[in-house]
């Protein structure tokens, strides 16, 4: 079950540029890039990061800032080996009014059981 947590306001984050938020003990970074907003986990895999201060290219790449390694910001994929199957996670966003909120999958034995009959 996914549960969303409002993280943001729309209008904080500028075009193509990311900021990190701290969500139940994660570090996410959000994006926005052509008037879309984006959700990956912060730290690079390579050395952690904070990809949220990276550069974001035309083609929605992030680039980190310590050794320049590529990843889509919306997939997650490490784009400098495509055959790879390294990628930082990713996770659903959504408006609410001009609330941001990242959603996080709850585990098992944390999601609401249903009612007994």
């Amino acid at each position: 079950m996914i549960t969303y947590h409002s993280i943001a306001k729309v209008g904080d984050i500028p075009e193509g540029e990311g900021r990190a938020y701290h969500l139940e003990g994660l570090m996410i970074a959000v994006f926005l890039k052509e008037g879309q907003y984006t959700a990956i986990n912060d730290f690079c895999p390579h050395q952690g990061a904070p990809l949220s201060t990276g550069y974001v290219d035309e083609e929605g790449a992030v680039t980190c800032p310590w050794h320049a390694w590529r990843f889509c910001i919306k997939d997650g994929t490490w784009l400098d080996n495509p055959k790879s199957k390294l990628q930082v996670p990713v996770y659903p966003l959504r408006i609410e009014g001009d609330d941001i909120q990242v959603g996080l999958e709850l585990p098992e034995e944390e999601a609401p059981s249903a009612p007994a009959d």
